[in-house]
C-alpha cells in the first residue's frame, strides 16, 4: 500500500506544468564574469530568475558590489549577488516570454525570450526593436 502511495505521488509531482521545466540553478556567464542564479514560480504560470551566488561578490576593498547601475534608485543598495535577471516571463507554446530581462553591467531592461537549446543549456535572448542578443546558461544539478 506504502509503494503504491509513493508511485502514485511521485507520477502526480512529475506531470505538472511543463513549465516548471525551466525550475532550477543555472550557470551564467556574461564577459567573464560568472554567477548562479535560480529560477523561481512566481504564480501560476509566471517565473524569475534572480543572482544567488556571484564570483566576485566583493570589489578589491572588499566592500560588496551593488546594482548600482539599476534605473529604480531604491534597488541600487541591492548586493549584486541579490539581483533579478529575468522577471514576469511565463510559458507559452514551449517558450517563456512575455517578461523582462535585466543586464545589471548596463542598467537596461530588455524584453526576453528563454528556451532551452538541450537538456542542460538554457538560451536567454535579449530583445530591443528587432535585433537581438543571446546568452547561454548552463543547468546544474543543485
Amino acid at each position: 500500500m506504502i509503494v503504491g502511495v509513493c508511485t502514485f505521488s511521485a507520477v502526480s509531482a512529475s506531470s505538472g506544468n511543463p513549465g516548471d521545466r525551466i525550475l532550477g540553478v543555472y550557470k551564467a556567464v556574461k564577459d567573464g564574469a560568472v554567477s548562479k542564479v535560480r529560477f523561481t514560480k512566481t504564480g501560476e504560470n509566471s517565473y524569475r530568475a534572480q543572482v544567488i551566488w556571484l564570483e566576485n561578490e566583493k570589489h578589491p576593498d572588499g566592500t560588496l558590489r551593488r546594482d548600482v547601475k539599476n534605473p529604480d534608485p531604491a534597488k541600487r543598495s541591492t548586493p549584486a549577488s541579490q539581483i533579478v535577471l529575468i522577471d514576469k516571463v511565463s510559458y507559452v507554446d514551449g517558450e517563456w516570454k512575455n517578461g523582462q530581462v535585466y543586464d545589471p553591467t548596463s542598467g537596461k531592461v530588455y524584453k526576453t525570450v528563454v528556451t532551452f537549446d538541450d537538456d542542460k543549456t538554457l538560451r536567454v535572448r535579449g530583445f530591443l526593436g528587432p535585433f537581438s542578443k543571446s546568452l547561454f546558461w548552463e543547468k546544474l544539478d543543485e
